[in-house]
């Protein structure tokens, strides 16, 4: 029987640490930035490529899809002239309206960071009435895909998430609003949502609480990024296991993590429902091109599809 073409389709990207670094005053680098600053120079520079960027953003440009993810890390020590340069990334990489973006642990790394790029990005990460703060709720296609900030400036060697009462609570009311569409919902977070994904140094401190509301007011799936490599995971939902995707970095050579790797979501109508696909497109160094990996097709929440 022929596969009915998909409904509608979305690229989740992350941690794209756009290169190059731009250069540093001296007192941009007194604080918690020297050590990333020192990270980049040493080791970094070498993962993170402009080649696989444009590569990237050429096979997006193949796939074409109807709306673009990005769940954080788009800088690499938060220098007001990288945030300038993910902006101009962003604008042309799509329409404004077909990107979703929430900052990681690395676009707030020092105070005050974060505000700048706040408002930078602002036209890609604030509601569809205008609303500016997190969480965001977009609603695309048949999807709609909320967007929430762990990203919190914190004392070196520390990269830990953090999501905070208010948006917590704010997600469950807006999961609540939303329930009776009978619509797809995807949670974007750049901090591993599941537990022992990393040390505790690292990772999203009040998961927990997250799994609590998980259990009142699920999502179809979490789209998450910061591990660097593509990861499934599973959350324990109301009406059973919710799929949390990680994706590795999008520009990494795989250096010394996994090579660049991205999601591609496709969700179909199957009767009163959803059918909700996934294509893992890896970067192919020799090529300098995105190839697909494998596919999978995830359960999808009956509470989400009606």
């Amino acid at each position: 029987m022929k596969q009915a073409n998909p409904l509608f389709t979305i690229a989740h990207i992350s941690d794209l640490h756009i290169p190059p670094l731009p250069k540093a005053g001296f007192w941009q680098l007194a604080n918690k930035r020297l050590l990333s600053y020192l990270s980049w120079h040493r080791k970094r520079k070498y993962e993170h490529q402009q080649q696989t960027l444009d590569a990237l953003r050429v096979h997006l440009g193949q796939v074409n899809p109807d709306h673009i993810c990005i769940t954080g890390d788009l800088t690499n020590i938060t220098l007001p002239a990288e945030v300038d340069q993910a902006q101009d990334w962003l604008r042309n990489l799509a329409e404004e309206s077909r990107i979703s973006v929430i900052p990681g642990n690395h676009d707030a790394l020092v105070p005050g960071s974060l505000q700048y790029a706040l408002r930078s990005w602002q036209p890609w990460m604030q509601d569809d009435d205008g609303r500016i703060g997190f969480p965001f709720l977009h609603r695309r296609g048949p999807v709609n895909i909320i967007g929430i900030s762990t990203a919190v400036a914190t004392p070196p060697l520390l990269s830990l998430g953090w999501i905070g009462k208010r948006q917590l609570q704010r997600t469950e009311a807006m999961l609540a609003e939303i329930a009776s569409e009978h619509r797809p919902s995807l949670l974007l977070i750049h901090h591993p949502p599941h537990d022992r994904a990393c040390s505790p140094r690292r990772g999203l401190s009040d998961r927990r609480k997250l799994h609590q509301l998980l259990q009142r007011q699920p999502v179809t799936a979490v789209l998450f990024g910061h591990l660097h490599y593509p990861i499934r995971a599973e959350l324990p939902g109301r009406d059973g296991p919710i799929p949390a995707l990680g994706t590795a970095s999008g520009s990494a050579v795989g250096a010394y993590k996994a090579r660049a790797h991205y999601h591609l979501l496709k969700f179909t109508e199957v009767g009163a429902g959803y059918r909700l696909e996934v294509e893992h497109y890896e970067y192919a160094p020799q090529a300098q091109a995105f190839k697909l990996r494998d596919t999978e097709v995830l359960p999808v929440q009956a509470s989400a599809s009606g």
